[in-house]
């Protein structure tokens, strides 16, 4: 066969240490991967590359001697008596062994593999509350009911019955885990998974628990009160630690997720920490300038029109707006001033706009 150059395959230089060869197989691997629409050959040459010169001993015979070595039916007999024959015809299925970088992590060393390590978390939970604006505004509480899997009140979640004594897991014989066969690129390996029955403590007790019948939970609806902080806006979410479902025995609660949906004004608005309104004011007070009343979320107050305002103007109230929930500092009021346009006015103001059309206003 020709020479192939493993070290292109995968794009790394000849000099490439170990951990960036192994680093460029995993991205190259989850690319081409034929279950993710890759090429099936290129992804059969990434894995020959690195089966090649992810082995220090393998890579050196083939910095001295090239792919030919590792051809059965070259002259070098395929060195260490193995060829790539395992890859020809392979129908490779990413749901038959999970999740690549897992598998790769267990073998590699490369930051995966931790399906398995740590208690068992419980689901997470999302709910959603509605709040008025100015609740959003200046902050306010609810008070949520849930009906979720709680840790089991009468064994704390251990699953046995208070008093009972515990006994060997017959399953795990004690060891806590059990072998799994898993299918891998590379053929089926041996790993190591919690075991079920005793959920790895490697113990179960004589008597379950009358309660919860041994699973650590029960399911029960729950009142939570919730402190909705000052500033925070439509679609945010407060995450709550460990309020979430409990997963049983050996295991720990998710986390309890709470959506805000806050109600539409119909005098405010916002943008990003800053309070949007607009105020209609008379042609006069555009003109000669005065004072106009207008609507704050703290309530009434004045705002001084300058003498020949242009309509559409901006004007700024500091510290008005909305609080950073995650500082001390606060954003501002911005008012629009808009003309006020009578629809119908009175004889005495039609006569006043027309002395003032003659003077060219």
């Amino acid at each position: 066969m020709p020479n192939k150059d493993y070290y292109a395959i995968l794009g790394v230089p000849k000099t490439a240490s170990e951990d960036e060869i192994k680093k460029a197989f995993r991205r190259l691997a989850h690319e081409h991967h034929p279950d993710k629409g890759g090429d099936q050959q290129k992804f059969k040459d990434i894995n020959e590359a690195y089966q090649v010169i992810g082995d220090k001993t393998k890579r050196g015979t083939y910095d001295q001697y090239g792919s030919a070595a590792f051809d059965p039916n070259s002259g070098f007999g395929g060195a260490g008596g193995q060829g790539f024959g395992g890859f020809e015809g392979m129908n490779v299925n990413m749901e038959d062994f999970g999740d690549l970088g897992d598998i790769l992590g267990g073998m590699f060393g490369m930051g995966g593999g931790s399906r398995n390590r740590g208690p068992k978390r419980g689901n997470d939970i999302e709910t959603e509350v509605t709040i008025d604006f100015l609740e959003s505004v200046k902050g306010t509480k609810r008070t949520i009911n849930l009906y979720k899997n709680l840790a089991c009140s009468h064994c704390k979640a251990s699953g046995a019955e208070p008093g009972s004594k515990m006994e060997t897991c017959k399953t795990c014989q004690g060891r806590g885990q059990v072998q799994r066969a898993t299918r891998t690129i590379f053929g089926t390996m041996q790993t190591a998974v919690t075991c079920t029955e005793c959920h790895g403590s490697g113990s179960r007790p004589s008597e379950p628990c009358k309660v919860c019948k041994g699973a650590g939970i029960e399911r029960k609806t729950v009142e939570y009160p919730v402190d909705i902080p000052a500033g925070i806006a439509d679609s945010e979410a407060l995450r709550i630690q460990g309020e979430g479902e409990h997963p049983g025995i050996g295991g720990r609660a998710g986390d309890l997720f709470v959506r805000i949906r806050v109600k539409s004004h119909p005098v405010f608005d916002r943008d990003g920490f800053n309070v949007i309104s607009f105020v209609q004011i008379p042609y006069s007070t555009i003109v000669l300038g005065g004072e106009v009343t207008i609507e704050t979320v703290e309530g009434s107050g004045t705002l001084a029109i300058p003498e020949g305002t242009k309509p559409g103007t901006v004007f700024q109230i500091r510290g008005k707006g909305f609080p950073h929930i995650r500082s001390s500092s606060r954003g501002d009021h911005l008012v629009t001033v808009q003309v006020d346009v009578k629809k119908k006015i009175s004889k005495e103001q039609r006569t006043a706009l027309e002395e003032l059309k003659k003077a060219g206003l």
